[in-house]
C-alpha cells in the first residue's frame, strides 16, 4: 500500500540539481502530496521562482525515485500560487546551506529593506557580517554573490522572497 508517508519518505531522496546537498521538501518546494485509491502518486511543486529551470529536472527525479520504488503512477504538477517564499526552506535546509557554504536567507521581512539600507549577511565560511554584496546575481537568479571583508572568500547567498 503506498501512503503518503510513504512518499514523503521517498522525496527525502530527491535532491536540488543545483544545490545537491538539499532535498525538495527542505527547500520548500513539495507543497503538496496525494495518494489516489488506486495508489497515484500526485506531488505538487513550487518553482523558487518564475522560469527556475531547476523545476523541470526535480519534477523528472521525483517521477523516476517514485516510480523506482514501485509507486504505480506519478503526477507533478506545478502551482504557482502562493509563490514560494524562502521562509519554506527548513531549518535543516538551511543548516545544509550554509555547511555546503551558500549564506541562508535570515528572514523576508527586514525593516532594513523599508529604510532603503543593505541587509547584513552572515559569511557561511567565517561566520563574520562584514560582508558586501557583489553581484545580484550569483551562480542561479535565486542567489546573490557576495564577498566577506573577513575572510576574503566569495560566497552566494539564498536571495530572501
Amino acid at each position: 500500500m503506498i501512503t503518503k508517508e510513504r512518499i514523503l519518505e521517498l522525496l527525502d531522496y530527491v535532491k536540488d540539481p543545483e544545490i545537491p546537498v538539499i532535498n525538495v521538501l527542505e527547500l520548500g518546494v513539495v507543497r503538496q502530496v496525494e495518494v489516489g485509491p488506486d495508489g497515484k502518486a500526485i506531488v505538487s511543486i513550487t518553482p523558487t521562482y518564475t522560469g527556475c529551470p531547476a523545476m523541470d529536472v526535480m519534477a523528472a527525479d521525483i517521477r523516476k525515485e517514485l516510480l523506482e520504488a514501485g509507486v504505480p503512477a506519478v503526477e507533478v504538477k506545478q502551482v504557482l500560487s502562493p509563490a514560494w517564499t524562502t521562509d519554506w526552506i527548513t531549518e535543516e535546509g538551511k543548516r545544509k546551506l550554509k555547511e555546503f557554504g551558500i549564506a541562508p536567507p535570515e528572514k523576508t521581512a527586514d525593516i532594513r529593506a523599508l529604510k532603503g539600507a543593505a541587509p547584513v549577511v552572515t559569511c557561511p565560511h567565517c561566520g563574520s557580517t562584514d560582508t558586501v554584496m557583489l553581484s545580484p546575481f550569483g551562480s542561479t537568479a535565486c542567489k546573490a554573490l557576495w564577498k566577506c571583508n573577513a575572510c576574503q572568500e566569495p560566497f552566494d547567498q539564498f536571495k530572501c522572497l
